[in-house]
């Protein structure tokens, strides 16, 4: 199992667990807003970098590491997939993580866990937030963000926006009689001369 690259303990997103110890049972809360990490979203929604992610959480020791607990808030926005208006959604979602001593990593790996599904305590007990946050935040955000339930969309002709013009409509031709209409257009000629 590789080594982690070494954590930068200043950083808003890394957490120091030396504290704790090896003692389970032994708590630690965290409640601090951070800049949100570029990439917290999916093409049509996300929480816009460096706007403010709030952090509640509770750092645990345990037999196996260190178990993370807590909530994440921010406010993601994205674009309506019907009529691309502003969407803004509040996030406000669970978060669990469990980073592994490197020594019970390297046992769970062993026993067949995926290595990527074990998250390793860094080098001096920090704990790096970015990925767990990531995992956390992005499946929550909705997969086809909408303005409103009910948003009727563009217009199929001419792209106007449906929800500004309830009673917009094109007067259409059924292509099936376009041969009268020219019919039509040439007997009105006729007259004329």
């Amino acid at each position: 199992m590789s080594r982690p690259v070494r954590l930068d303990p200043r950083s808003p997103l890394v957490l120091d667990t030396h504290e704790l110890g090896r003692r389970p049972g032994s708590t630690r809360t965290v409640q601090r807003t951070v800049a949100a990490p570029e990439d917290l979203g999916t093409d049509v929604i996300g929480i816009p970098t460096g706007t403010d992610v709030e952090l509640d959480l509770r750092l645990e020791a345990v037999m196996e590491g260190v178990l993370v607990t807590g909530s994440v808030r921010g406010r993601a926005i994205g674009e309506c997939v019907r009529c691309l208006g502003e969407v803004v959604e509040d996030v406000d979602v669970p978060l669990t993580e469990l980073y592994v001593y490197p020594e019970r990593a390297a046992v769970a790996v062993e026993d067949g866990d995926e290595e990527e599904d074990v998250r390793e305590l860094g080098d001096d007990d920090l704990v790096d937030l970015e990925p767990a946050l990531r995992d956390t935040v992005v499946p929550a955000l909705p997969f086809q963000p909408l303005c409103r339930p009910d948003c009727p969309g563009l217009c199929s002709e001419c792209g106007a926006r449906l929800a500004d013009d309830p009673d917009h409509s094109h007067e259409t031709l059924d292509p099936r009689w376009s041969a009268l209409s020219g019919l039509l257009g040439s007997n009105d000629e006729t007259k004329e001369s």
